[in-house]
């Protein structure tokens, strides 16, 4: 991994972070999406590491070729309870790890969700779910295949965060992050330009439970011609263009090669630009014992204005 792509606080940073999450905590009434909680967190997240603050102000600024961060060293909870197993697993509790995701994201934009995903919540468990090892979603354990997310909606996230509370148990969970910004070198002129026309559909993925009928014919690459943004998801976005089917295979093709994989490790936390950088997960095989895989996932928005109108006036859950 780029060293540009990683950061690592020091003991003293961590305790600090940690007295932060402390103070969320105790916060009442001690639940992430009641407003007074909220407000409480974008103003102690002022008061983060000034380090910290600052590497995250770069990535905000310009997210570098991979296009993603990885903090190491945060603050971790002592004993962890058992991971969930529940469908649509959700941390409505200001917890010690969804203190910290949420004050980390709050130095990069505002902390939003999904009326339709998970009932809202903003801080939702990605965690094995028995029954689902198949499925193309959080709740899976078979490779998830590379996407943005939510690529269908049109107020998407501009990050994903990521925070560990638990590894697999044969660390064999991997993180799978690619940037357009590095696949870009892999793909001709010709694909270029058909993947900036709206030859593509996106389909809403399995954890929207009352989804739209999916997306308007969209371009995959848009923006800057040399510095595109990117929108696809190589399970739900479709062309019914051969020519369309072709640039897509070439896409899939240059993402694999410039892929990383990353075993996160607890108290790891990862954001990813999800304008530019595309995720996925290798397989890993649940045991349902409690001890089992355990990320904790948030959205961040750049522009809180600009999806106003799809949510109520101090809100944060995007209907």
């Amino acid at each position: 991994m780029n060293p540009e792509s990683r950061f690592e606080l020091s003991d003293a940073e961590r305790a600090d972070v940690a007295l932060l999450a402390d103070e969320l905590m105790r916060t009442p009434p001690g639940l992430v999406d009641g407003q007074e909680w909220l407000d409480r967190c974008r103003g102690l997240s002022c008061h983060l590491p000034a380090r910290l603050r600052n590497r995250l102000r770069a990535f905000r600024h310009d997210p570098g070729r991979a296009g993603m961060l990885l903090i190491r060293n945060l603050p971790e909870a002592d004993p962890v309870p058992p991971t969930p197993q529940e469908s649509d697993s959700v941390e409505r509790r200001a917890t010690l790890s969804a203190s910290v995701l949420c004050a980390v994201a709050m130095e990069l934009g505002e902390v939003v969700a999904y009326r339709n995903e998970k009932r809202g919540a903003l801080v939702q468990n990605v965690v094995p779910v028995p029954g689902r090892e198949a499925q193309q979603s959080n709740a899976g354990s078979v490779p998830l295949e590379m996407h943005i997310e939510n690529a269908f909606h049109p107020h998407r996230p501009d990050y994903v965060g990521l925070l560990c509370v638990r590894s697999d148990h044969d660390l064999a969970a991997g993180l799978r992050v690619a940037c357009v910004r590095a696949a870009m070198e892999h793909l001709d002129a010709g694909t270029r330009q058909t993947l900036r026309r709206p030859l593509f559909l996106t389909e809403p993925p399995p954890s929207f439970d009352r989804p739209d009928s999916g997306t308007k014919p969209h371009a995959v690459l848009t923006g800057d011609a040399e510095d595109p943004d990117i929108r696809v998801d190589f399970h739900a976005t479709h062309s019914t263009d051969p020519w369309g089917e072709q640039a897509m295979d070439a896409l899939e093709d240059a993402v694999r090669a410039v892929s990383e994989e990353i075993v996160l490790a607890p108290a790891d936390l990862v954001f990813v630009d999800n304008r530019v950088t595309l995720h996925g997960r290798t397989a890993f095989t649940p045991r349902y014992d409690g001890e089992d895989r355990w990320l904790q996932r948030a959205f961040v928005h750049l522009d809180h204005r600009r999806s106003r109108a799809v949510r109520s006036p101090h809100g944060h859950v995007l209907n």
